[in-house]
């Protein structure tokens, strides 16, 4: 049978069965293609996805109290991470524009000002970073906490073992009320609420008072949570969304940031996750023993890559109605 015959006769058997000839070039353009996707996806990560900004929105009906008739939209912001060119104050500038745009009764701040990473052309310092911050507005004003790199990147309070820190002060310069395991009365349309701002939970390295210590935090939920009268409506601000199981029933809402969703995502897991949780508490809305909201985030951390995970704005609408 000549060559054409043969070819003519492949491909009379059914496709299942018909033979598939793998060549060097065969093998070859395969490995083009995949390093090609490969390079593509990395451009994409390091170089497209950081700078994007997306607007997450959830509308809950909180498991724990909340009075009826408080309807309340909290923008809420996470990890900036200042520095260049990855969040530089104009960018910041840019974020806080487009926060104050979204119709927030209140903003709040989830931590982490400060880069946690070495890629970068140069360093945003907090007198930079915090005034563009402080140009944020909402009715009910801007609170913040502070998060684990704030403190790690403040040789002072390292030192010390204790705040202030510089991220802290910057912050309350720009007109933030700046929660430290503490919480205060709030007020919409006649109905009171509660903000509580968790102290950092990782806060304190290893240092020669600290011995045997791997981290140690500076939160106190107890303290935090004492001020709130029984059975009001909560909001609590803590930076790591670790402290989720210890958090009461009765708090309507725990707002975190800190993981940054694992900066990669893919089909809703996250291969690295800095929480002892792993995914349990990796990103978005996880109903336990109440309602809990991980950002995102908005800057990078340890290394300049998001993919399946953009930077994103908060917004989170309370209702003790179901919110159409």
């Amino acid at each position: 049978m000549n060559p054409v015959d043969d070819r003519i006769g492949e491909e009379a058997l059914p496709s299942r069965t018909r033979a598939v000839r793998i060549t060097r070039r065969t093998v070859l353009a395969g490995l083009g293609g995949m390093a090609l996707a490969g390079g593509a996806t990395a451009a994409y990560g390091v170089g497209i996805e950081p700078m994007r900004l997306s607007v997450t929105r959830y509308a809950i009906t909180p498991k724990g109290h909340w009075p009826a008739g408080l309807k309340l939209r909290i923008v809420a912001l996470a990890d900036i991470h200042a520095c260049e060119p990855w969040m530089s104050a104009a960018r910041i500038a840019g974020i806080v524009e487009t926060a104050n745009a979204l119709g927030g009764d209140l903003t709040v701040l989830l931590g982490d000002y400060v880069t946690g990473q070495n890629f970068v052309t140069r360093y945003v310092e907090a007198a930079e970073w915090a005034p563009e911050l402080g140009r944020l507005r909402a009715p009910l004003g801007t609170c913040a906490i502070l998060g684990n790199h704030d403190w790690w990147e403040d040789r002072s309070a390292q030192a010390r073992g204790a705040g202030p820190t510089i991220a802290g002060q910057a912050l309350t310069r720009a007109g933030i009320r700046v929660l430290d395991n503490e919480a205060i009365r709030l007020e919409k349309d006649g109905r009171a609420f509660w903000l509580a701002g968790l102290g950092d939970q990782l806060a304190l390295l290893p240092g020669a008072k600290r011995h045997g210590h791997a981290r140690i935090g500076v939160d106190d939920l107890d303290k935090t949570l004492a001020a709130v009268p029984q059975g009001a409506p909560t909001v609590l601000l803590a930076h790591e969304p670790d402290i989720f199981p210890q958090v009461p029933a009765h708090v309507a809402l725990t707002l975190s940031g800190h993981t940054h969703g694992g900066q990669v995502r893919l089909f809703g897991y996250s291969p690295v996750v800095p929480s002892r949780y792993a995914n349990r508490y990796a990103y978005g809305h996880v109903r336990e023993q109440a309602d809990l909201v991980v950002s995102g985030g908005l800057g990078n951390s340890i290394a300049p890559v998001r993919f399946g995970v953009p930077p994103e704005i908060v917004v989170v609408d309370l209702s003790s109605e179901a919110i159409a």
